[in-house]
């Protein structure tokens, strides 16, 4: 009985893996360049906060879903999901649960911090995500591992995109979340919608991930400078 059960629940056992593997690799490989790195326990609790933040997120892609008009070109329907219903209001869900529960934390003590933590919630979110994706694919294995090479890397470099802004926002004077904020959805709507047209496009999230990975990798060098000359490490 337990080796039926057992062959019951394997291909559940190696969605769950698959889903969550690549977001962990991801998490591990920028944590391992943070000079002074966070609490393994904080990061944990961001990665499940973003887990958490998938659901207001897929309610309210519910209902902004329901309202689209119906005489939308194409192009105009791929452009208002991707940047509206996906990238805006998932972006927006990560950005708070970092915010209400992640920024007045006494360990978020360097603006690299920022970048980390938010990271951990996007790629929480991303994980959840694949999740709920595989459960309603004919085949989830290649789902998973298509999206854990493009969907996992999007989520996790957007969000620490917008985790530089969130880390700077609390030692600086000057608030630029929003900006941060604006930057994660430009990314990650241009990297839905190249995939929502359903056409050559979809090539081109090949070197747009490339650029939000440099671009990703350029504010964690600078957040680890800043952090240093201002004796934050």
């Amino acid at each position: 009985m337990f080796f039926i059960f057992s062959l019951l629940l394997l291909p559940q056992v190696i969605n769950f893996l698959l889903a969550l593997i690549p977001a962990l690799v991801l998490l591990g490989y920028f944590y391992k360049r943070d000079p002074r790195p966070e609490p393994r326990k904080t990061v944990t609790k961001a990665f499940l906060w973003g887990i958490g933040a998938t659901l207001p997120a897929l309610i309210i892609e519910l209902l902004f879903s329901s309202i689209i008009p119906e005489n939308l070109s194409p192009l105009a329907l791929a452009a208002v999901k991707a940047f509206v219903i996906a990238a805006l209001v998932e972006e927006s869900c990560k950005m708070a649960v970092v915010n209400r529960y992640i920024f007045p934390l006494p360990e978020f003590d360097e603006v690299n911090d920022g970048i980390v933590y938010t990271m951990a919630a996007g790629l929480g979110f991303a994980f959840m995500e694949n999740i709920l994706y595989s459960m309603n694919s004919s085949n989830p294995w290649s789902l998973l591992i298509m999206r854990g090479i493009t969907s996992v890397p999007l989520h996790g470099l957007a969000s620490g995109l917008m985790g530089y802004y969130i880390g700077k926002a609390k030692f600086d004077q000057k608030d630029n979340r929003t900006f941060g904020l604006f930057l994660a959805i430009f990314y990650h709507g241009l990297y839905d919608f190249f995939l929502f047209t359903e056409t050559w496009l979809a090539w081109l999230v090949i070197p747009l991930l490339l650029i939000l990975y440099r671009h990703t990798r350029t504010l964690m060098s600078r957040a680890v400078r800043e952090d240093r000359e201002a004796y934050r490490v």
